[in-house]
């Protein structure tokens, strides 16, 4: 045998007719040049050149690039006469994807394409690996004989423990091109041992995030829809649009549909997902109108949307249909919409937005579709639309002989219209006669006395338009002993239209109709044939704030007193008689300082009102803080807002309709990150009652978190809420191990056992239902209850969990607790089975009894 060294170049250039090769014999820490890529390039610390046999061997951290790939190994040897590449001793390809290859022993051709691979053990970029003791490589396909399967790392501590889960097959085919991965003969082992066998099974790469195929089916049990079967089917239609098509059978009602088509643009994406299906069994529902017994067809379409018109433009919607209020309640086991009993409601909205630097413009419209048997569809509003727009212009004091400062320019332009008035109940709330279910009232003395009414006016019937353009001019100044004053003037500018229903008489539901008559409107509306109004407000005030530092070992104290004074003519502050977005006024810590603390466009302050308080914050020396606020206001001149009634009544009982308002504070306190607390309230001035009490608690004290919330609001039986509001959350999570995990969530009304009197409902609901109610709810009423438990690693994820939320119930339409487990387990690549089981509902009141039924459980 005749052996010499060659310059690898050269033993090469010999020997690679099939392709070109340049080689670089150099230290193993040397670099493929940038073009490697397209070329071979070999380092080794030895190369030999065998002339009897026709190959060469290199020797010594032996690194080959070629085409983005690059094999490494103790030895690798080029056959000539075969054109294949030998390589082993720690043996290890990197593709140009990022994965890596280790094995005992390649044979590869020399494009590395094709060839046979001993002991292999495949690790790709995205953590999924792959294993066979014996592999063969033709072009994209890789078979793995007696292969294994997984997304899950080794444990570091124990290398011989079994990953969390594998799939081990007789043959794993990996077609690269098809971006496929067949399994035939296939078990599936979790822990170590096998719980599932299947002839033939087949997924996406792991690489591949869209790809058309079958889905993990979804498995559902429900009372009144019973056991539910559905196998989602994905379609890729293209790189930028999919849709998925999901067929479900129920044991108890009729085939379900679901569509989801979604499709991305270079500016935007939109979505429509539409669900139908026929009802098998009406009786699994509530006759109306407490139900859908009614509907043979039901379903829904929900449409989202959103593109861009230009860097600062866009424009969008979310829009949903229902074919009734009920369909998500009793098809759809989760969702959001239904999480509180008390306020549920779909609403659908198309806007167009736009944002400068200091600007910003949104206008959209509203369509509100009521979920619950309590709420009258005519009643609620269409928004056609609402305006709003801002900007702030910085005066520049050099071209405005020293004034400076800041303008702001805000504008808002409402549209509404509703087919019938929405009036409420109030001293005391009364429900109608025939189904107990709608708020009712008689209408008496609101025009001469309404803050002695039993009725307000929450909408309007008919049609409103109102518009505010509004401008402001402020700046800060401090002065020479450290004060900070803030001078600021305004002017705003309101007119409205108001064209409210005269005539009509809407019953509450067919024959057993209550009639709500629109044109008991006018008791709250003042000078009826006043349609158009308007009114200009101009104020100026001044706010002064003096803060005062010390230091302390323990940290810097900072307090602040702080005064206010806002001056306006004494105006009406309700120029249109009707208010619509003002509705909800909570006088705290947050709005003392406002110069109108109203929450919407129909409502403002008039007159002059000193604002005036102070806070305190000290901060700790380990990142801690400490903070106190304290504050009241009065009215010093001029008729007081929100002692003046609106047609809802919005002011009163607020602790503002005094004089001297009621005194509102804050405290604060987080002395590190992992605990917190705050506590707001609003005291009567005279004794110093609790009138309205914020607590919120936070602790984040790895394996344990904590949130706490409670609230206790005194009655307000001006604007409706006729008895003590009181309630309390809670919700945590409690990390076992690094995996294992424990959640939950609880919340209860505290108030609910003040509304007994409520729960009688009348003979003719009984006669209809069979169900009398007699019983009465406890103290700790609970509202919402969650728990759960759960593990997690990088492959895999199950959880269980228990639901209980308020929902009307589906066959009877009375308030009750719908209990609900869910469980959920995920594999990482492979897919997610999920199951819901609906476990029944209670009755909320724990003395119903139902005629020829044994248990109120179902």
């Amino acid at each position: 045998m005749s052996r010499r060294r060659l310059p690898l170049f050269a033993a090469l250039l010999a020997s690679a007719s099939a392709f070109a090769a340049t080689a670089l014999l150099s230290s193993p820490a040397a670099a493929a040049p940038k073009d490697a890529g397209a070329r071979m390039v070999v380092e080794a610390k030895e190369m030999v050149y065998d002339e009897k046999k026709n190959s060469v061997t290199a020797r010594g951290q032996v690194q080959i690039f070629y085409k983005g790939r690059l094999l490494e190994a103790d030895r690798v040897v080029y056959d000539r006469n075969t054109s294949r590449v030998f390589a082993e001793g720690n043996a290890k390809l990197t593709e140009t994807n990022g994965t890596i290859a280790r094995a005992e022993r390649f044979d590869l051709t020399d494009d590395f394409k094709q060839g046979f691979i001993e002991s292999l053990q495949v690790d790709s970029a995205d953590n999924t690996h792959f294993s066979s003791p014996r592999a063969e490589r033709a072009d994209d396909i890789t078979t793995f004989l007696m292969g294994s399967y997984t997304a899950c790392e080794a444990c570091k501590d124990d290398l011989s423990k079994p990953r969390t889960w594998q799939l081990k097959a007789k043959r794993i085919i990996h077609d690269n091109a098809e971006k496929m991965i067949y399994y035939e003969d296939a078990s599936f082992e979790l822990l170590g041992q096998p719980i599932a066998y299947v002839p033939f099974w087949s997924s996406a790469d792991p690489s591949v995030k869209r790809k058309s195929g079958f889905l993990t089916p979804v498995f559902t049990f429900r009372s009144q829809l019973g056991a539910g079967f559905g196998v989602p089917y994905f379609w890729a239609i293209s790189p930028d649009a999919d849709l998925t098509i999901t067929p479900t059978v129920f044991t108890r009602q009729g085939p379900y549909l679901t569509g989801e088509f979604r499709k991305r643009f270079e500016n935007g994406a939109l979505s429509i997902q539409a669900e139908g299906t026929h009802v098998g069994d009406p009786g699994a529902f509530a006759p109306a109108p407490l139900g859908a017994r009614d509907k043979e067809w039901r379903g829904a379409v929900h449409t989202q949307g959103e593109f861009s018109l230009n860097d600062r433009w866009r424009a969008g919607w979310d829009i949903a249909a229902l074919s009734d209020r009920f369909f998500l309640q009793d098809y759809k086991q989760f969702n959001f919409l239904l999480q509180n009993y008390y306020f549920r409601e779909s609403s659908s909205t198309i806007y167009l937005q736009g944002q400068g630097p200091r600007s910003f413009f949104d206008m959209r419209g509203y369509y509100f579709q009521v979920l619950s048997p309590n709420d009258v569809q005519a009643q609620q509003p269409i928004v056609h639309p609402v305006t709003d727009y801002n900007r702030v212009f910085d005066i520049d004091p050099a071209k405005t002989a020293g004034i400076g400062g800041q303008v702001e320019v805000d504008a808002n332009v409402t549209s509404t219209s509703a087919d019938v008035a929405n009036y409420e109940s109030i001293n005391p709330r009364t429900l109608d006669s025939v189904y107990g279910l709608y708020n009712v009232c008689s209408l008496y003395a609101r025009a001469n006395d309404p803050s002695k009414s039993n009725c307000l006016l929450r909408g309007i019937g008919g049609a409103y338009q109102h518009a505010t353009a509004s401008a402001n001019w402020k700046r800060k100044i401090i002065d020479p002993i450290g004060g900070v004053w803030t001078p600021f003037a305004f002017a705003r500018f309101v007119g409205s239209y108001l064209d409210y229903d005269r005539e009509g008489r809407f019953p509450i539901y067919n024959q057993f109709w209550q009639p709500i008559p629109n044109a008991n409107q006018g008791q709250f509306l003042d000078g009826l044939d006043q349609r158009f109004r308007g009114q200009a407000t101009p104020g100026f005030g001044a706010e002064w704030r003096y803060p005062i530092l010390a230091r302390a070992p323990f940290g810097n104290i900072i307090v602040e007193p702080i005064a206010q004074i806002v001056a306006r003519p004494n105006q009406t502050s309700i120029p249109s008689l009707v208010n619509m977005d003002a509705q909800s006024l909570v006088f705290d810590d947050a709005n003392l300082f406002e110069w109108s603390k109203f929450s919407g466009y129909d409502r403002f302050e008039t007159g002059t009102r000193v604002n005036y308080g102070g806070q305190a914050t000290m901060t700790l020396a380990g990142g801690g803080y400490v903070n106190a606020m304290v504050g009241q206001s009065s009215q010093i001149a001029g008729a007081n807002s929100y002692s003046t009634a609106d047609a809802a009544n919005v002011g009163l009982n607020s602790g503002l309709n005094s004089r001297v308002s009621d005194i509102v504070g804050r405290f604060a306190f987080a002395p590190n990150p992992y605990l917190s607390f705050i506590a707001k309230g609003r005291f009567d001035k005279t004794d110093l009652n609790a009138k309205r009490i914020d607590l919120f608690g936070t602790l984040n004290l790895d394996p344990i978190t904590l949130q706490l919330q409670y609230a206790n609001y005194a009655s307000q039986p001006a604007i409706g809420f006729d008895i003590r509001r009181q309630g309390l959350s809670a919700t945590g999570r409690y990390d076992i191990t690094k995996n294992y995990f424990l959640n939950g969530t609880v919340t209860f009304d505290m108030s609910r056992y003040l509304y007994n009197s409520l729960t009688q409902q009348p003979a003719l609901y009984t006669n209809l239902t069979g169900i009398n109610l007699i019983g009465t709810a406890p103290l700790f009423s609970v509202a919402a209850l969650g728990a759960g438990v759960g593990y997690h690693d990088e492959c895999t994820t199950l959880s269980l969990n228990y639901s209980e939320i308020y929902q009307p119930q589906s066959y009877t339409g009375l308030p009750a607790r719908n209990q609900s487990v869910m469980v959920s387990l995920s594999f990482r690549t492979l897919g997610e089975a999920r199951f819901n089981y609906g476990l029944g509902s209670a009755l909320v009141n724990d003395g119903v009894r139902n005629a020829g039924a044994t248990s109120t459980l179902r």
